[in-house]
């Protein structure tokens, strides 16, 4: 196994010469220590089926399988397939997923820990995944926003971003909502929360789940989100993964927001995600 290891400004360890369907238990807490140290972990050159990848994810902790049925693989339930091609003549996944700054699973009591994505199709042009270190945010915000979000908690709310479906015809657009909102209600999280692990502080939020600030009316709530997406989302918080084939990645969702980049009409694209649970709390509040 080889390392490549980051600047200290930049997120993401590059793994080279491994095969992850061989991995052994000593190179599993190795990886482990490197997505928390560095965010973000990326394997070169991998070919492995989807056994193998289930397999692979097990060995790190306990996979999800997301509560929303239509978004899981016909076989394997634990993988959330992002997909604009049909398989054997029939819809497979749901498309044009996560296009919007989110942590996985925040709108959820329990969030996501870590995220494992390994595209099967790529598309032919844009082949990007972007990131934001929010720990690094944390640190670099003016003394009046991170003094006012520290003793502040947020509310996170997924049904907004409802992917309306095929049995969803016939429904009022409010029905659809108040039906969301009854299956995952909105949820609060501290603003600022601490890394069971690198004891970081981390700004918890983001413009895809985050819809208000609790205690704040709707108005002043507002006025505050978005001038905090302005400063979360500047050009040069932003770290552009470009995919090649092969490309397995695994991040850590406590510091990372992150977004998919959108996929031009007429191209395909399948990739294959697997939530997983590191049998650590999710923050230290």
């Amino acid at each position: 196994m080889k390392i490549n290891r980051p600047s200290p400004e930049h997120v993401g360890a590059e793994i080279l010469e491994i095969d992850v369907a061989l991995i052994s238990e000593a190179e599993i807490n190795l990886i482990k220590e490197l997505v928390y140290e560095h965010k973000l972990v990326v394997f070169r050159e991998q070919n492995i089926d989807d056994v193998q990848y289930l397999e692979f994810a097990r060995k790190i902790g306990t996979p999800q399988i997301y509560p929303q049925g239509n978004y899981h693989h016909p076989d394997y339930p634990e993988i959330f397939v992002s997909s604009n091609v049909p398989k054997d003549d029939k819809k497979f996944g749901v498309s044009g997923t996560g296009k919007y700054w989110h942590t996985d699973c925040a709108f959820l009591n329990e969030p996501l820990p870590l995220t494992m994505l390994y595209p099967q199709v790529l598309p032919n042009s844009i082949r990007e995944t972007y990131y934001i270190d929010m720990g690094l945010v944390y640190k670099k915000m003016p003394s009046n926003l991170k003094s006012f979000v520290n003793d502040k908690h947020m509310v996170h709310d997924g049904k907004w971003r409802y992917k309306v479906q095929e049995w969803d015809i016939d429904k009022a657009i409010i029905d659809i909502l108040n039906d969301m909102g009854k299956q995952f209600p909105p949820v609060k999280h501290p603003a600022v929360i601490t890394h069971p692990v690198t004891k970081e502080k981390i700004l918890y939020m983001s413009q895809g789940f985050t819809t208000g600030i609790l205690g704040l009316n709707y108005e002043i709530s507002q006025e505050f989100l978005q001038e905090l997406f302005s400063f979360i989302e500047q050009k040069d918080h932003i770290h552009t993964h470009v995919w090649k084939d092969g490309d397995i990645l695994l991040w850590d969702n406590r510091p990372l927001i992150h977004k998919a980049s959108t996929v031009p009409k007429g191209e395909k694209s399948v990739s294959y995600r697997i939530g997983i649970y590191d049998r650590l709390p999710f923050y230290i509040s």
